[in-house]
Order: structure tokens, then sequence, then C-alpha cells
């Protein structure tokens, strides 16, 4: 559990942490669409390229995107599976019923694992280097041109910012509640799926107890302070465009149109 790396951020000084947060959320973004389009072993290189000199840029070790994304090689494992056994196309391997393993479902299942690990390292790269009160203020400064439609866009940013502050403090509390199940006796690395699935509710009843205190404590501070909304209120941080940042995005435009080149060759 404390190995999950979302939601947590690592102050250095660094160029992808000097970056403004605007840029970084757009290109993150940016990154996340474009390798859907990538049909292409020499595009999954060109954008495993500019994501490991991103990570390199942000001075944070690299051990740390490997942590992150071992809790989630469960969920990659179980889409590759789904891939590899129901995909059709290509040469056929060997066949039983409706299970099936086809040339083109191992590619399509290797092109699914290096997309997911990918996007697990930008998007983790992009949490590990911007706080979650720039990410709120990216997001505001994004969205400001929809308060002409009416849409409520400090409430968003306000939302978006205590949920990233609050999924590392969820996730200390589970490891503290299983740790105090631990104590009583639970063990909840035996018996079948069944078993293990019962064992959780000891954890999920109090964890849901302890959020909604915490959101109610937040409520009430917030209250108390007079909270109101971004209407009439000035930013001690200001979001500045800097030369970090161009640089930045001519560099994630030319991977961009590079990948729409490469498909059409």
């Amino acid at each position: 559990m404390n190995k999950i790396l979302f939601g947590r951020y690592i102050p250095l000084d660094s160029f992808v942490h000097r970056m403004d947060p605007r840029s970084k959320l757009v290109l993150s973004f940016l990154y996340v669409i474009v390798i859907f389009f990538a049909n292409s072993w020499w595009i999954y290189l060109l954008m495993t390229i500019v994501a490991f000199l991103s990570i390199l840029a942000s001075k944070i070790n690299f051990k740390l995107f490997v942590e992150g994304i071992m809790p989630l090689l469960w969920i990659i494992a179980f889409t590759i599976v789904i891939q590899i056994f129901f995909g059709t196309g290509g040469h056929l391997y060997w066949q039983w019923g409706i299970f099936s393993i086809t040339s083109l479902g191992i590619l399509n299942a290797a092109y699914i694992f290096v997309r997911f690990t990918l996007i697990i390292l930008i998007s983790t790269l992009l949490t590990l280097s911007t706080s979650p009160i720039q990410i709120s203020d990216a997001l505001e400064s994004l969205l400001m041109p929809l308060r002409k439609i009416h849409f409520p866009v400090y409430e968003v940013a306000l939302m978006l910012s205590i949920a990233l502050r609050f999924v590392p403090t969820l996730m200390d509390e589970t490891e503290t509640i299983m740790n105090a199940q631990r104590a009583r006796g639970v063990d909840f690395g035996t018996g079948n799926i069944v078993q293990r699935l019962r064992k959780i509710i000891p954890i999920l009843i109090p964890l849901f107890v302890s959020a909604f205190n915490r959101a109610e404590d937040l409520a009430t501070a917030m209250e108390a302070r007079g909270y109101q909304g971004g209407t009439g209120r000035t930013k001690y941080r200001q979001l500045k465009w800097g030369n970090r940042d161009t640089i930045a995005s001519l560099v994630y435009l030319l991977m961009t149109a590079s990948v729409f080149a490469l498909r059409l060759l």
C-alpha cells in the first residue's frame, strides 16, 4: 500500500519541477491521447524515449517509478491475458472453444503492456513533480473560460485538490488499519478469494468512517475560515509561462507530429 505513488509530491529543483503546472498538465494529457494512436514499435520507441527523457529531467529516482508500477501489475497482467486469449486475427497458434492464441492477439497484448506502462509513468511523473495546489491552480486557470457558461470552475478545482491531497492520506490510513488488524491475528495473505474478500470488510468500514470524519472536519474548517469560492480572491502563487514550458511544448508537439507521420508511413 505504501508503494502507491499517485498523489505524492517530491519537492526537488529540476527542469520539470520549475515548469508551469499548466504546461505539465496539458502535455501529460497530450501524451496520453497521442499514445492511443500508436500502432507500431517505432512509435512506441519514440514515446518511450520521450517519457524517459522527461523522467531524467525531473531528477526523480527511477526506482520510485518502478515501485509505483508494481501495485498495478495485476491489472495490467489481467488485461494482457484477456487480450491474448480473446484476440483475433493473424496466424492461429492454438484454439480451444472460445479461447484462442493468435499472432495479432499477442502483438496487441504487447502494445497494451507498453501503453499502460508509459501512461502510468507519465501520470506518476505529473503528481511527483507537481504539488496538489499547483495542479488545482493549473486546472482552475485552464477552465477559466468556462465561467462564461456558469461552469463551477473554482469548485471543480477545489475538489481535485482535495482528492489529490487525500489519496496518500487514505493510503496511510489503510496501512494503519491493516497493521491493527494484523496485530489482532488477521492474515490477509491466506485463504481463497472469498475468504480474502471477507477480510477486506474490517478494513473498509473504519476507512469509510475515517474518510467521512476527515471530510466533515475539513468542511467545518473551511466554513470557519469563511471560504466562499474563488470570487474576489487573490493568489500568492502566480502562474507564469517560461522558456522551459516552450521547450517542453515544442518537444511534445514534435513527438505528436512524428507519431502521425509514422502512422502514415
